[in-house]
């Protein structure tokens, strides 16, 4: 049993926040979080400049995976759309994913091309064709470790009922674990983890239309896993703003008034301590 599979077997929620770069990966990795999820939203905003709208192909994306990947052991839980296409495309993404070393992959039932969660405008597809692609993604994996995340955004726009229906169906189809996007109140949410017996993901969207709550509160009410795939972006993109607006205004640093990570350390988390033993190893040797 995977580490992921095995974590996800035990009573206490898994805590996973989202990264979208290489420098939110290492601090998160640096903190001990026990799983990282590659946002699909940040990771195609900081990698291609672009809203989360489809406009991603599967190239870019498993190139991620792959870089993620390889910089943490810690296990990866991938957005991966819609597939990026029809049943062919979800065999080649899923094999793609899991070479590229990936612990499980969120696939979701939208319309192509697919909308962020939480934003306006999301359509689903017909249940048998996301059911396909379960079966397609379950039958296509290597490994029963490499997880498979089945999400609805039915509850938006058909109600929660459509949305309990598909994840029933997405169980049976021999999903992993069930992602029902956009409940829009605690007694939803309760609902439904009274619902199903398999894994269940919280997704934490801060200014999204979910409630945000703690991971106590949501392992209380029977969630597996929690993402909060927005907040390292948000913070991020606050932080730039405040510093770069300081600079831009008054031309000089030292008025920035926020907190500054101290260099040195940032450059050792980066793996310059790393370069700087090489360099003294080597001229030790040289000098020899």
């Amino acid at each position: 049993m995977s580490g992921l599979k095995q974590r996800l077997a035990q009573p206490e929620i898994l805590i996973a926040p989202g990264i979208f770069d290489m420098i939110s990966l290492k601090i998160a990795a640096a903190l001990d979080f026990e799983a990282h999820y590659m946002t699909g939203y940040g990771t195609v905003a900081s990698h291609l400049g672009l809203p989360d709208a489809g406009l991603a192909t599967y190239s870019d994306m498993v190139n991620r995976v792959t870089t993620f990947s390889q910089a943490s052991r810690v296990p990866l839980i991938a957005d991966g759309d819609t597939g990026y296409g029809g049943l062919l495309n979800v065999e080649h993404t899923i094999r793609g994913y899991e070479r590229a070393g990936a612990a499980a992959i969120q696939i979701e039932d939208q319309e192509f091309p697919k909308k962020c969660g939480h934003t306006p405008g999301r359509r689903v597809v017909p249940l048998e064709d996301m059911v396909r692609k379960i079966r397609v993604a379950v039958d296509t994996r290597d490994s029963d470790d490499f997880l498979i995340i089945a999400r609805t955004d039915a509850r938006t726009a058909l109600g929660l009922d459509e949305a309990l229906r598909r994840g029933e169906a997405f169980a049976r189809a021999g999903a992993d674990v069930l992602f029902i996007e956009s409940p829009e109140s605690e007694a939803e949410m309760e609902r439904i983890c009274r619902s199903f017996d398999l894994p269940l993901l919280a997704n934490m969207v801060e200014g999204g239309r979910t409630p945000i709550l703690s991971g106590a509160e949501l392992q209380a009410l029977g969630y597996s896993l929690a993402i909060f795939p927005a907040l390292g972006f948000l913070a991020a993109g606050a932080a730039l703003r405040n510093a770069y607006g300081c600079l831009k205004t008054s031309g000089d640093s030292r008025r920035y008034e926020g907190e500054l990570h101290d260099f040195m350390d940032f450059s050792r988390l980066m793996g310059f301590q790393e370069v700087w033993d090489f360099e003294r190893r080597y001229a030790e040797d040289q000098d020899g």
